[in-house]
């Protein structure tokens, strides 16, 4: 995958639909991502059941999806792959929800996640993940 960002004009926003349990760390993306020109939230989920439902009438370009939620355990991650399918996965984490990194990483790959991001590196890290080419 290129880093090179792509540079959409407001005509051709990026929409992300953000998906996380904490109403604290939805209000606080959607806030922070209205900042950007190039980027149109157009709604959020506090779970899988949600997110699936909303990737299918809302079409996102990208999910931003917390890896843990309360229902996480109701949904295999294969199904939810397949339904999130046409849209690029950003998995968010903390590196204390998990014993280890990789398993972080083998997590947001079983649930189709092009990209995993640090929560607590979201401020420097998102917006350039979000525009990345291969939308």
């Amino acid at each position: 995958m290129s880093d090179e960002l792509s540079v959409p004009n407001p005509s051709q926003q990026v929409s992300v639909l953000v998906v996380d349990d904490a109403d604290v760390i939805r209000r606080t993306l959607r806030d922070f991502l209205k900042g950007e020109p190039a980027i149109k939230v157009l709604g959020e989920a506090s779970n899988f059941a949600e997110a699936i439902s909303m990737t299918g009438a809302l079409k996102p370009d990208v999910i931003l999806l917390d890896l843990h939620m309360p229902d996480d355990h109701s949904f295999n991650p294969e199904f939810v792959k397949a339904s999130l399918s046409g849209a690029r996965v950003l998995a968010m984490s903390l590196s204390g929800d998990y014993a280890s990194k990789e398993d972080i990483r083998l997590l947001a790959e079983n649930f189709g996640a092009a990209r995993t991001l640090d929560k607590a590196k979201l401020c420097d890290e998102l917006i350039p993940a979000i525009l990345q080419s291969g939308n």
